[in-house]
């Protein structure tokens, strides 16, 4: 999945921080991401030592803001805003965070969209909910404070569910309404206030397709920063009435699906992931577990 990233670490403890030469630099924009592309799917980002280059005396002042992200192993990220993006003109092009679903090297794209998730909050936290002044960083955790009324701002997560709902030895495969993605997917939603996951599934699998579901197993989380999410994957089987009531102002189609007929893994992605483990259940009798 697009968190795996190998024998490299994610360190995303915050720690107020200047950064180094190697340090890698993350610019965003409208759901785009700076990056220099290298063919066959390889993306790099800006360095500090370029962005030095590009103007040694104002890199070093406040011209810039730079905020600490996080570290892949010893390699730190830092935020800075789109304006300062001029100095990287120059081989970096504005690609669509959606590249980040296919990108390579995979650490280079989880940090990408990590960073967007980030980004995103910070650029939405920029005044106070509360009182409407403007918010400030913490220099000890990564939060935005409210210097008149003190509101306290955290980054935002969603969680979610994606539910892999079968009968026998088919899967339920969906395809969204209204959206660039087209490719089959699972079930999927975001829990609502008062509910446990397990009764977001229920409700999700019974709005979407009309069905009740049964024998609930859950199999593991993954975090998807596209849309700032904690989604928790469950199998869950059918229970009693099988035909399905399409949502329409949700999906586009909902089909059962033969286990042999089931697309390959994407290694990106949770759905895909267990779209895989409910193929090596049939095929191999496995219990539905990590």
């Amino acid at each position: 999945m697009i968190q795996d990233i190998g024998t490299l670490r994610f360190h995303n403890e915050y720690k107020k921080q200047d950064p180094e030469e190697k340090s890698r630099i993350l610019c965003y924009r409208n759901g785009e991401a700076l990056v220099r592309e290298s063919g066959n799917g390889q993306i790099t980002f800006p360095t500090y030592r370029e962005l030095q280059a590009k103007g040694t005396d104002e890199a070093k002042t406040d011209i810039y803001e730079f905020t600490y992200l996080f570290r892949i192993d010893e390699v730190a990220y830092f935020l800075i805003p789109e304006e300062a993006a001029n100095r990287f003109l120059e081989g970096f092009v504005w690609k669509p965070v959606s590249v980040f679903r296919s990108a390579v090297p995979k650490d280079a794209a989880f940090a990408g969209i990590t960073g967007y998730q980030l980004w995103q909050w910070y650029d939405q936290r920029k005044f106070c909910p509360r009182c409407g002044q403007k918010m400030k960083k913490d220099d000890v955790e990564r939060m935005m404070r409210c210097p008149v009324c003190g509101e306290m701002e955290y980054p935002k997560i969603s969680p979610a569910v994606i539910v892999a709902v079968y009968k026998g030895n088919q899967l339920l495969l969906t395809r969204y309404a209204g959206r660039a993605y087209k490719k089959y997917a699972l079930i999927a939603g975001f829990t609502e206030i008062g509910e446990t996951v397990e009764e977001t599934v229920q409700r999700e699998v019974m709005e979407e397709v009309g069905l009740h579901v049964k024998n609930l197993h859950y199999y593991k989380s993954q975090p998807w920063s596209f849309t700032s999410t904690l989604l928790m994957g469950f199998f869950a089987e059918a229970d009693g009435e099988e035909t399905i009531r399409l949502d329409q102002t949700e999906l586009a189609e909902a089909v059962w699906c033969d286990a042999a007929q089931i697309p390959e893994d994407d290694g990106v992605s949770l759905t895909r992931e267990m779209m895989q483990v409910f193929k090596a259940h049939v095929n191999k009798k496995l219990e539905f577990h990590k």
